[in-house]
C-alpha cells in the first residue's frame, strides 16, 4: 500500500519563449484552480417527459490562481504590469509540478497560452504585523494533466 501524496511541495514554472525561469517566480505559496469541466447542452425529445439528453457542448476551464509572498524584482510582476496597465498581453505556457518527499516529479498540469487576468495585494494593515501576499490570476487555452 502506498503513502498519501500530499499536495506540499510543488513547483510553477513560466515558459515563455525559451527563457530559464527566474528563481524569483517558480515559489508559490499557493496553487489553485486545477480543473475543468465539460459543459453539456440539454436537449428535450418530443413526447419524453421523464428526463432529457445531455449533449457534450466543450470543456471550460477556471482561472489558474496562484499566491505568493510580495517579491520585488520580478520579471512575472513586470509581466503582470505591462497586461494589466498597458493591456500588452504575451502568453506563456506554465507548468505546475508536484513533488514528491525525495522532490522527484509525481504530476504535472501544463497550462497552454496562460495569460494573467487579474492580480490582487493583501490587505494592508497597520494594526498586526503580517505579510504582504500577491494573487496572480491566469486564463489560459487548454490545461493537459500529465501523471508522471
Amino acid at each position: 500500500m502506498s503513502d498519501p501524496i500530499l499536495g506540499m511541495r510543488f513547483g510553477v514554472l513560466f515558459l515563455a519563449g525559451g527563457v530559464v525561469p527566474n528563481p524569483l517566480d517558480i515559489r508559490f505559496q499557493k496553487v489553485s484552480g486545477l480543473s475543468a469541466e465539460v459543459e453539456t447542452e440539454s436537449i428535450s425529445e418530443g413526447g419524453q417527459n421523464l428526463y432529457t439528453q445531455r449533449l457534450p457542448k466543450g470543456v471550460k476551464y477556471g482561472n489558474l490562481v496562484l499566491t505568493r509572498g510580495m517579491v520585488i524584482g520580478s520579471p512575472l510582476n513586470l509581466e503582470f504590469n505591462a497586461t494589466l496597465s498597458l493591456f500588452k498581453f504575451a502568453t506563456s505556457t506554465v507548468m505546475v509540478t508536484l513533488l514528491a518527499e525525495d522532490m522527484a516529479p509525481l504530476a504535472a498540469w501544463l497550462f497552454l497560452k496562460a495569460y494573467p487576468v487579474k492580480w490582487s495585494t493583501s490587505e494592508l494593515s497597520a494594526s498586526e504585523p503580517s505579510l504582504v501576499i500577491d494573487t496572480m490570476e491566469l486564463a489560459y487555452t487548454r490545461m493537459q494533466v500529465l501523471r508522471i
